[in-house]
């Protein structure tokens, strides 16, 4: 039995719909942090803080964690990193830590930065070791959040994540360096992966979390195809492997079945229709276990 810990916060929402579609539902209990999930395999389950949990997961308090890829960098945490979930506040895809300073400045890389200047982050360990590496002292200053409004009357730039750089922009500031890009990560205790009993339970967790994550944004399109247009229809078919293709029974018909992405359907449907593909259906995809 393996015990989980799972953010809060931006990532929180899209975790718990993650665990949700891949039939682990997080179910709060009266007391805000605690969790639990009905599954065998799963103990403990708390809700907290990302840039807590890998140390917790790296001392043992859990098994396994989700956190950002920037929190586990920045908390030094060792921890056997387990697969990356490719999922942020808004949905899929990466955020980057910048180095942003005010818009009218004649600044454009981090190298440019002045010794001395001040800079206001959230991960005062990744950015201080950015900066040695460039030979620049700076003075670095703890932020506990909207870090991009204390520029310029108590920093001079700032490090901070950010997923499309419009809030830095609003604030009057350009990014002018990215020192690393963050997605979701899911974490293991190292002791915990290294037993076998435990390690099939965190596999078979993993197994159902990126099953639905490779789910996202496929659709599953099924036709029947008369004999003699198969070649055609086969011909625009895109798909994830080589389409199921199967003779029905008695009639001059194959059965074609395939995974496609859904932002293709929508012109995809017209060519097979045309093409002599029938009863077509779009089918939702929960899972995909390769």
């Amino acid at each position: 039995m393996i015990d989980i810990a799972i953010p809060k916060g931006s990532l929180q929402n899209q975790t718990l719909q993650l665990f949700e579609q891949a039939g682990l539902e997080v179910k709060r209990t009266e007391r805000e942090y605690n969790a639990r999930i009905d599954d065998p395999r799963i103990g403990k389950v708390k809700i907290l803080r990302p840039q807590e949990i890998p140390t917790y997961v790296a001392k043992g308090y859990f098994d396994l964690g989700i956190s950002g890829t920037d929190w586990i960098m920045e908390s030094g945490a060792v921890v056997a990193k387990v697969t990356e979930l490719h999922y942020g506040k808004q949905g899929p895809g990466k955020v980057k830590l910048v180095v942003a300073v005010p818009e009218n400045l004649d600044i454009h890389s981090a190298s440019q930065i002045k010794p001395g200047s001040r800079v206001a982050t959230e991960y005062p360990n990744l950015t201080s070791s950015f900066f040695q590496r460039l030979g620049i002292p700076v003075e670095i200053q703890f932020s506990f959040g909207a870090t991009e409004a204390k520029v310029p009357e108590l920093t001079d730039l700032v490090v901070d994540l950010t997923e499309t750089g419009s809030t830095l922009r609003r604030n009057g500031l350009k990014i002018i360096d990215v020192m690393l890009e963050s997605t979701s990560e899911l974490i293991a205790n190292k002791k915990s992966w290294s037993e076998p009993g435990k390690r099939e339970e965190i596999v078979a967790i993993e197994t159902l979390l990126s099953a639905v994550i490779r789910a996202r944004g496929k659709v599953l399109l099924k036709m029947n195809v008369p004999e003699d247009e198969i070649k055609d229809v086969i011909a625009i078919l895109p798909s994830m492997k080589n389409p199921t293709i199967s003779k029905l029974y008695n009639s001059g018909y194959y059965a074609v079945e395939t995974v496609v992405d859904k932002s293709q359907v929508n012109l995809l449907v017209p060519q097979l229709k045309k093409a002599g593909a029938e009863d077509i259906l779009e089918l939702v995809i929960s899972k995909i276990v390769p």
